[in-house]
């Protein structure tokens, strides 16, 4: 399937979708509305009401903390979750001594370490960006630990006779074999941050995307709590097509599967 003709069915899903909820909200069958508008607004007060965040630009504040909260919980989150997950693959020591605690700490609900990122690092950024971490290093480091584990053993003893040492085999081996675990693992993870992130800022903070439909909840403004899911979902529909970029960039070596060019 061509290009062109994917993001016109994306876009005829988004079109049909907002068309059906339309007419529920604004108008009647039988004597009453299928969906109270009051409860769901209408698709086009939501319009209306991103249109004026931007063009009032009382936006901007809330993208930019929301923004340095998941970029840095991303980063981070990922950067560890690759580091460890290489170390515990190739350590399988290490890793059988840490592994109860490993799946102890990832068993932990995050939303319980909140408060408790909230009273150790206060209601800055640092709170919301430690529990996005703690979202997305685990997502990361099972997907790497488990690319590095699934090396071809055929491969690495045809590299191991080629006289390949340590580093040319983390190199030209055990990095590629991990790439596509590691970057399948960093779409998932983008949601991630930005759910730590939001969820860190709908409990206590003072700006970003989760104050705001914070507080729009706390008014009953049903029209600003979608308003800001709204442009949370573009957000991150953004940040994982430059993760998409960078993936093609890294893995332009991996064959493209035939369904994928049908």
């Amino acid at each position: 399937m061509r290009r062109a003709q994917l993001l016109a069915l994306q876009f005829l899903v988004a079109a049909v979708a907002l068309t059906i909820w339309h007419v529920l909200t604004t108008h009647q069958f039988f004597g009453r509305y299928l969906l109270e508008p009051f409860f769901f607004s209408t698709p086009a007060d939501v319009a209306a009401r991103v249109v004026r965040w931007f063009r009032e630009g009382t936006i901007w504040r809330h993208l930019v903390v929301t923004l340095s909260e998941v970029l840095l919980a991303f980063t981070i989150g990922s950067l560890a979750g690759v580091l460890v997950g290489f170390w515990f693959a190739r350590k399988p020591f290490v890793a059988a001594v840490f592994d109860p605690y490993v799946k102890m700490i990832n068993s932990l609900p995050r939303i319980v370490l909140a408060p408790i990122f909230t009273v150790w690092l206060g209601f800055g950024i640092w709170s919301k960006v430690a529990l996005g971490v703690t979202l997305v290093f685990f997502i990361v480091f099972f997907n790497v630990y488990q690319g590095v584990k699934e090396v071809s053993p055929a491969v690495l003893a045809n590299a191991r006779m080629l006289g390949m040492n340590e580093r040319q085999l983390l190199r030209h081996v055990y990095w590629p074999s991990a790439l596509s675990w590691m970057f399948s693992s960093l779409h998932t993870s983008v949601g991630f941050a930005v759910v730590g992130a939001v969820v860190g800022e709908y409990l206590g903070a003072a700006a970003g995307l989760g104050y705001l439909i914070q507080q729009a909840e706390g008014i009953f403004d049903v029209a600003g709590v979608f308003a800001g899911i709204f442009v949370l979902g573009v957000f991150v529909i953004v940040i994982d097509a430059v993760v998409t970029l960078v993936e093609r960039r890294l893995l332009a070596w991996r064959p493209v599967a035939a369904e994928a060019r049908d």
